[in-house]
């Protein structure tokens, strides 16, 4: 899946916050496996009709989404659009937020969300993340990859072994029991993960997604600023956080003044950096993204480059 198969209902959004949500309700994730939280099970039809009021009348919106600006943080915007999915359009109690597990002094970890699911009437633990990862071909020529964040620290295969056999179990473990009894709620709790996002594949090259990602990823491209420099990017604009989140549209044209900007400091500065290429919708007037493409500087892997 690419960029092309976002909704026409996405697009339709005026505002960005709305539009965001819209797409976190639907997302694909990145993970699968019967603990992964997917909240479109849960919404009921009317959820639809909330967003679309919320957009007409943004001043009915949830206060957290009611924002001049919006965060640059993308996990702390992300958290509170997550809040909002939970309470506002399930209805669920968030009953706990960042929840810090301390034995002796030390903080052992977090829990994200401590919820009230009364679907199921039950109180869960959610465990969640957005995460965009470049595949880099492992060099055996068959296709494997190792999957980096635009920090190249970050790594799917690392985080996703954080996510399902750590942070996951936290309420298993005493000290976890512990801080959820001083809170009045009896551990452990069973788990949801929930981690959305796109997978960014090497332009023109193959390579086979990672064997633990549901066959329905959204996906995207990522050169390196060198091989940018050949490519036409007259209708690329540069995505800036938080809009990272869902699929970007706008009324203006693109500027590639601006654009060309971007992509020289991309080496100088040493910043990898994405970019959405726009198709002009003249029906609507609209300029709406078809594709996401980050652009790396050649120093971005520097010695953890797969052997």
């Amino acid at each position: 899946m690419n960029s092309r198969e976002h909704t026409t209902e996405l697009f339709d959004f005026n505002h960005p916050a709305v539009r965001h949500l819209a797409w976190l309700c639907t997302a694909p994730q990145l993970i699968k496996g019967r603990s992964v939280f997917k909240p479109s099970e849960h919404l009921t039809p009317e959820y639809q009709e909330k967003l679309t009021h919320w957009d007409k009348y943004p001043s009915s919106m949830p206060e957290r989404l009611r924002m001049e600006s919006p965060p640059k943080r993308l996990g702390y915007y992300f958290e509170q659009l997550y809040e909002v999915l939970l309470t506002d359009l399930l209805g669920w109690q968030v009953l706990l937020k960042n929840l810090q597990i301390q034995s002796e002094g030390r903080t052992l970890g977090e829990l994200d969300f401590v919820v009230q699911n009364t679907t199921d009437d039950r109180i869960e633990h959610h465990e969640i993340a957005i995460k965009y990862y470049l595949g880099v071909p492992n060099g055996n020529g068959n296709g494997d990859a190792k999957w980096f964040g635009p920090n190249a620290r970050d790594r799917l295969d690392l985080k996703r072994d954080l996510l399902i056999n750590h942070q996951s179990r936290r309420t298993e473990e005493p000290e976890g029991i512990e801080t959820l009894a001083m809170h009045g709620i009896k551990g452990p709790l069973p788990c949801r993960l929930f981690m959305p996002g796109y997978l960014f594949y090497p332009l023109g090259e193959f390579l086979n997604p990672p064997s633990d990602a549901p066959a329905d990823h959204l996906r995207g491209w990522w050169v390196y600023a060198r091989d940018a420099e050949t490519m036409d990017t007259s209708h690329w604009i540069e995505l800036r956080k938080p809009h990272w989140v869902g699929p970007w549209r706008q009324n203006q044209p693109p500027s590639p003044d601006d654009t060309n900007e971007r992509l020289n400091s991309v080496d100088e500065l040493r910043v990898p950096r994405l970019f959405a290429e726009l198709e002009q919708d003249r029906t609507r007037g609209q300029w709406r993204e078809v594709r996401r493409i980050f652009v790396v500087p050649q120093t971005w892997l520097g010695e953890k480059a797969p052997k």
